[in-house]
């Protein structure tokens, strides 16, 4: 099952796709969906990201085995960096590097906290793609990561979220400008998403429409303001957004 949010003449509106078309829910949490009676048509429909996460994590320490040495954590992103897809990221150059990470992405339906492993599927809304844009040089400058992850539109997520997949055997391809620059697997992270909700929920409450980014296996490249960046995760679709410096009064403003 496909689920998403559009924007609508009359606003931003929670679908289900039903062929050709989106049909309006009441709740995009609910075991059962209600259909309202408004249909949009799917073809030239505006995206929005999925969902509005009051809670926004990446995962730390998950770009291969190897890191199975270190423990399992995560790193706070401000709610306010989400956006849908074709929405601008924007870069400072002035902050050194900055890189683009095609990651799984899980939300969450329901109000979790220190989930089972046998929990953790009823848990699961679906997956959806994001892109984890990190300031990589910033990141020697702050340990808590505050100024390496939170940028304006520093993480797209969509274009939709899947319900029915194997979140552990997922192709990751990323592209700028329409060139591959990476290409991996979801089983070559280091700790799958079963460990990573049971070790979070362990510190912290997740709920509906919550995100957790699952983690880069080496799906990442260096970008410049200018460039789009195509994330392709199989079974689910692609989420494309494009790039743009800041201006310079906004970047004298920080």
């Amino acid at each position: 099952m496909r689920l998403a949010r559009i924007q609508t003449p009359q606003g931003p509106r929670q679908v289900v796709q039903d062929g050709e078309n989106w049909a309006v829910v009441k709740d995009l949490f609910a075991l059962e969906l209600e259909r309202t009676g408004e249909v949009f048509p799917v073809q030239g429909a505006t995206l929005l990201a999925p969902t509005q996460p009051l809670v926004v994590l990446g995962m730390a320490h998950n770009s291969g085995p190897e890191d199975r040495k270190l423990p399992p954590q995560a790193f706070s992103k401000s709610a306010r960096s989400v956006v849908g897809p074709g929405a601008p990221v924007e870069l400072d150059p002035t902050l050194g590097q900055i890189n683009i990470e095609g990651e799984l992405v899980v939300i969450m339906r329901k109000t979790s906290r220190r989930l089972t492993p046998e929990e953790v599927p009823e848990s699961i809304l679906g997956y959806c793609i994001g892109n984890d844009v990190t300031n990589v040089t910033q990141a020697d400058l702050d340990e808590k990561m505050t100024q390496v992850k939170n940028g304006d539109g520093y993480t797209p997520l969509g274009p939709w979220i899947e319900t029915d997949l194997d979140p552990d055997h997922l192709r990751i391809d990323v592209s700028l400008d329409g060139q591959s620059v990476a290409s991996a697997n979801t089983d070559g992270l280091a700790w799958n998403i079963t460990e990573q909700l049971v070790c979070l929920t362990r510190y912290l409450t997740l709920g509906p429409g919550d995100a957790l980014l699952t983690g880069s296996p080496s799906t990442w490249a260096t970008i410049s303001p200018g460039q789009r960046t195509d994330i392709t995760i199989e079974g689910i679709g692609t989420l494309s957004n494009p790039s743009v410096q800041v201006s310079a009064l906004a970047s004298a403003s920080v």
